[in-house]
């Protein structure tokens, strides 16, 4: 069964995301690591992290993953903007390397006028000189790939790839495919023709090897439309077929599948346990058939 698990709060110390991971009965977990609409944040203090790792050992997590700051832009054309991003990004994997997380989850970034070309070699530097100021890291970089808002690079499959093959170390670059965005990005995942049309794709222009991670969310906004709204499985214009097809695809089976979807529905209720309890059904009934 892949690792299904969401994306927890660190609300009173790293240490309750692995815990609240643990309550929803998870395989993996997704944490930021600071407040992602900041530049900096205190560091991480040795009992803090040391408290982590033992709720990640209680819960029997595998493959802890953090998500960067929205703030970080490595296509900044702009050297001020594109400075701060690098020194943040190296600060998010130093952080994430002290907590022993084994990826960090990052959006390519925004070209803001200059070009895609342009942008995904700014992108391709930012990351080279993050990826040399933090060498010797065990923590893998996962780019994820976008819906394709504005400017936004990552919308297909061929900018991951470039980034990869372009990288110094391409060995610490790696991929986290996420369900919603790659919809919206016109990746048809709806349909059984769709969805072995895209990974067969992805397999040829990226490949499936550098797959790591998923994050599992439907899309509130149309096929096609680079509009980046998630909805909880089933409840979006994927439909709840293509969740079925994924939690029971044999390359997947020991993926983690991270849930982004909206924590509550409009009375209020929690929807993690819900939407966990749906991937979890899929393959059941899957095992059940």
């Amino acid at each position: 069964m892949p690792l299904f698990g969401a994306h927890c709060s660190i609300a009173g110390g790293l240490h309750r995301a692995a815990e609240i991971a643990a309550e929803l009965d998870s395989g993996t977990v997704q944490l930021f690591t600071k407040n992602a609409n900041q530049w900096s944040a205190r560091p991480i203090a040795d009992s803090e992290a040391k408290a982590f790792k033992a709720a990640v050992r209680q819960a029997r997590l595998k493959h802890p993953t953090a998500h960067d700051s929205y703030l970080i832009n490595l296509a900044a054309p702009g050297e001020e903007l594109f400075a701060k991003s690098v020194a943040a990004f190296v600060d998010e994997l130093t952080r994430a390397e002290q907590l022993g997380l084994s990826y960090l989850v990052t959006h390519p970034g925004a070209h803001v006028g200059s070009g895609e070309d342009a942008g995904l070699r700014r992108v391709t530097e930012g990351l080279d000189e993050a990826l040399r100021r933090t060498a010797g890291y065990k923590v893998k970089v996962l780019l994820e790939n976008t819906a394709g808002q504005g400017t936004c690079l990552g919308h297909r499959f061929e900018h991951l790839a470039r980034l990869i093959a372009d990288s110094a170390d391409p060995g610490r670059l790696a991929v986290c495919f996420d369900t919603c965005h790659a919809f919206a990005a016109g990746y048809d995942l709806s349909t059984q023709e769709g969805y072995d049309a895209t990974f067969a794709e992805f397999a040829r222009v990226v490949g499936l090897r550098k797959l790591k991670a998923f994050h599992v969310n439907d899309s509130a906004r149309p096929l096609g439309s680079r509009v980046d709204r998630h909805a909880g499985i089933g409840l979006g214009r994927i439909g709840e077929a293509a969740f079925r097809r994924l939690a029971n695809d044999p390359r997947f089976a020991k993926h983690p599948m991270i849930l982004e979807t909206p924590k509550e529905d409009a009375a209020g209720r929690p929807m993690d346990p819900v939407n966990l309890g749906k991937l979890r059904g899929f393959v059941a009934e899957a095992a059940a058939a």
